[in-house]
């Protein structure tokens, strides 16, 4: 078992942070899963989409600095959902639940992807404020499985679990990022055939992304320069489609650098949504934001654009 999955971190997350159930389709077998955290005044906040591999909880360290910050963050974990149409009605019956008109968004990998299907899907009647793409992709063909993505559903828990695993990083990494990986797998090995054969197909099934209907959403655009699932071409592809985003770029992080380069990554994020402060689509408390904290947001946010010229 990895650090990170018992640290102590993790186990005040587990014990502080309500976890939730709600179903909000006539099929009462699904049920999303979520941590809302953060003040409930605020109508605009953050919520992370997970990974193939990937449960609610993965997102702990950015849900327990954030709030500590001031901003509401939610967690989901998906429902089984078979195809991407199912899937951005459901997520827009779960914001209706929540009383939520306007969200910002981050998506990890299959996550990101998703996140980009529901702007899509909502152009005409916007629900998404902004996007955090984090190691994600916009055209599911790069992963060369669209013909198998009909068959998922018949293969068992042990063969769709190493269809997962052949992605994670193999050799040397660092002992936070060995940490990391050692929570995702613990996590994996928590989810039902139903549940990965569902994300897979999401994950494969012959679609991409139409950059014209949601070019006028501020975008960041996360990846890593290490090793990934993600390859050269596919991120190509990205910058491509988003040529006004901001860019996060991580020396290393791997696959989750969420887990594993969480001080960076929640940096990012704050500098993505300080754009926002002081709207209505601000995800953090007004009463949370000094002039002072202002200041030092711009500085990173001025460091990094430097960065990024260089």
């Amino acid at each position: 078992m990895g650090e990170i999955k018992v640290s102590p971190d993790y186990n005040w997350f587990r014990s502080t942070v309500p976890f939730k159930k709600i179903i909000v389709d006539d099929d009462d077998s699904k049920v999303w899963s979520l941590y809302d955290a953060g003040s409930k005044n605020i109508r605009c906040p953050l919520i992370f989409l997970p990974p193939v591999s990937g449960t609610a909880d993965v997102f702990f360290q950015q849900i327990l600095a954030l709030t500590g910050w001031g901003y509401r963050v939610i967690a989901l974990q998906y429902p089984v959902y078979w195809d991407h149409l199912e899937f951005c009605d459901g997520f827009r019956k779960l914001l209706d639940h929540l009383q939520l008109d306007k969200v910002h968004l981050f998506g990890a990998s299959l996550g990101g992807f998703l996140a980009q299907k529901f702007a899509e899907y909502t152009h005409k009647s916007p629900r998404v404020q902004s996007l955090i793409l984090c190691n994600s992709f916009s055209d599911t063909s790069i992963f060369n499985q669209t013909w198998t993505a009909n068959s998922f559903w018949l293969m068992p828990a042990f063969m769709l679990k190493k269809i997962v695993l052949g992605n994670f990083a193999s050799g040397p990494v660092d002992p936070v990022m060995a940490d990391g990986i050692d929570f995702m797998v613990d996590r994996l090995e928590s989810l039902g055939q139903s549940e990965l054969a569902s994300r897979l197909t999401l994950n494969c099934q012959n679609s991409y992304v139409e950059p014209h209907k949601i070019r006028d959403i501020p975008v960041t655009i996360m990846d890593v320069f290490d090793q990934s699932a993600l390859s050269t071409e596919a991120k190509e592809e990205m910058y491509k489609l988003y040529p006004n985003a901001r860019r996060a770029h991580l020396k290393t992080g791997g696959n989750f650098p969420y887990l594993c380069r969480s001080a960076e990554v929640n940096v990012y994020i704050q500098i993505h949504l300080l754009q926002f402060h002081g709207t209505r689509y601000a995800a953090i408390d007004p009463s949370m934001v000094s002039a002072e904290e202002l200041e030092v947001q711009k500085i990173k946010l001025h460091s990094s654009s430097e960065q990024e010229q260089q």
